[in-house]
């Protein structure tokens, strides 16, 4: 396998006196915020998904203590009755309704102790009390079994405890980890922001961890620490910041009435996969409580937010490697005989590793069939494959034309999950118009990356794909990535992954 042979550190004029490929330009950040982007931060988990999957596993945990109470005594001395199970299911399912309203599905109250354990019983309590209550006003009291019932109540409470014991110890380690936080920065370093950090930092069980704080101006109205949170840099700088590390929220503390300076900025920052909100904290214009989210208790109003997160990231993530892994099953005959043909056709590896921009503008390595005389190898496709290109192999023409060149990147779904099945195609690093990189080209071209891009997408079966020698082009596949990002879900990822074979068909004349 030919290996990329991407380098760091050279403009384009260097590349061009040296002859070795050009990389994409980074923004230089300041030393306060490269402290910040050099230290280790591991990826989060979702609160919403952790919290479903507590509710998922409080059912099914009583459902087996009673269940096998049942059949372990019950069913040994009776025939079997089918009752039994409803009505083990019926009062698992109360049981966790009765949870859910007594509010410990939250992480912060996994945390604690007392509270949960409180609240648990009582509902658990309440539970087999209304269970008992239906039985008698039912007049089943004689045909329910005693000793039963009683060993699902303590034996159910016990298994309770020592779940929540466990998910206690999983959760504190979690956030010790920074696994639970919201890596927040606030753009803003002035007496507002300063007041929006202080209540942020003065509340309990806050997950909000501030990173620091971010403003455009130089006179004496910008801090240079806000509420003990560093100033690290202008806002130019977010993007390039929010890139190195991971950043959750981006949090305004400016006023409402500076609208032409918050719009200038979202313009710059839309671009990130991130939640963009505006804190009014300290607005004297009051819109109605629905209208906010909060942050504990600091009202805000929601711009921006990330896309495909929480359970549609568990569902995307779940449709990726489980079509994935029947795909590649299906798909590995053919890549073996494709295999075959390349290593016939002209001397070299079989695959090679291409340099392409992955979610929030991360290079990736894609894998390949090689398409080009492996003397001519483009890792960084810095020059545009075009119509009777002399680099082309004669295979390579068959596979670059029908797409099956792409096949091994269902190694990159399957294994390495850098890639999706459907998704904004990843563009390669020195992809250019003309003389002018993409995102010079499109406004806003970044913003597909606010997702993991994919083998296929929307604009490919709508026939933009293939060579882009036009502003329009270009353009159009940002419009179709931009629909898909904002339109996402499962049904509609099926929907494009059904419909790809029929457009690379039809829709290829720009394939070469």
């Amino acid at each position: 396998m030919e290996p990329s042979n991407a380098r760091s550190g050279l403009d384009g004029s260097a590349a061009m006196t040296t002859g070795r490929p050009p990389i994409e330009r980074r923004r230089r950040l300041s030393p306060a915020a490269l402290a910040v982007t050099g230290q280790k931060v591991r990826p989060a988990y979702s609160p919403i998904v952790i919290a479903g999957a507590v509710r998922v596993a409080d059912f099914l945990l009583l459902s087996l203590v009673g269940v096998s109470l049942y059949l372990g005594y019950v069913a040994r001395l009776t025939a079997f009755h089918w009752e039994y199970i409803a009505a083990i299911f019926g009062m698992t399912a109360t049981a966790v309704i009765c949870f859910q309203a007594s509010d410990i599905y939250e992480i912060q109250i996994f945390r604690g102790q007392l509270r949960q354990m409180t609240r648990m019983i009582s509902s658990w309590v309440f539970v087999f009390l209304l269970f008992i209550g239906a039985s008698f006003f039912a007049r089943l009291g004689t045909e329910i079994s005693r000793l039963w019932i009683s060993a699902f109540f303590f034996v159910g409470m016990a298994a309770l405890i020592a779940e929540r014991l466990f998910l206690r110890t999983m959760v504190r380690g979690w956030a010790r980890q920074g696994r639970l936080d919201r890596r927040t920065i606030v753009v803003g370093s002035d007496h507002d922001g300063e007041k929006l950090i202080e209540a942020l930092k003065t509340q309990d069980d806050s997950d909000i961890d501030i990173l620091g704080v971010f403003d455009d101006r130089n006179d004496d109205r910008a801090l240079d620490t806000c509420a003990g949170s560093p100033k690290l840099g202008k806002v130019n700088d977010i993007v390039e910041f929010a890139r190195r590390t991971r950043v959750d929220l981006v949090l305004f503390a400016l006023p409402i009435s500076a609208e032409t300076r918050i719009l200038e900025m979202l313009k710059k920052l839309w671009v990130l996969p991130v939640d963009i909100r505006l804190s009014a904290h300290t607005n004297k214009l009051r819109f109605r409580p629905r209208s906010y989210s909060y942050l504990g208790k600091v009202p805000t109003l929601d711009v921006f937010e990330a896309p495909i997160t929480d359970w549609d990231l568990v569902m995307k993530w779940l449709f990726d490697h489980v079509v994935g892994a029947l795909v590649l099953l299906l798909a590995l005959p053919l890549m073996a005989v494709l295999a075959l043909a390349i290593k016939l056709d002209s001397p070299g590896p079989v695959l090679f590793r291409q340099k392409r921009f992955g979610f929030n503008n991360v290079r990736i390595d894609v894998f390949k069939f090689r398409s080009l005389y492996h003397d001519q190898a483009d890792p960084l496709a810095s020059r545009v494959v075009t119509k009777n290109d002399s680099r082309v192999t004669r295979v390579g023409r068959f596979i670059r034309k029908t797409s099956l060149d792409e096949l091994p990147q269902l190694l990159n779904v399957v294994f390495k999950s850098n890639l999706s099945l459907v998704g904004p195609r990843p563009h390669a690093v020195q992809g250019k118009l003309q003389s002018r990189l993409f995102d010079e080209a499109v406004d806003g071209y970044f913003a597909r990356h606010r997702v993991k891009p994919g083998i296929t997408g929307w604009a490919q079966i709508n026939g933009w794909r293939g060579e882009v020698d036009s502003e329009e082009k270009i353009q159009k596949r940002v419009e179709f990535d931009l629909y898909y990002i904002e339109n996402w879900s499962v049904l509609f990822d099926l929907y494009i992954l059904l419909k790809t074979p029929l457009a690379l068909m039809t829709k290829n004349e720009n394939a070469y």
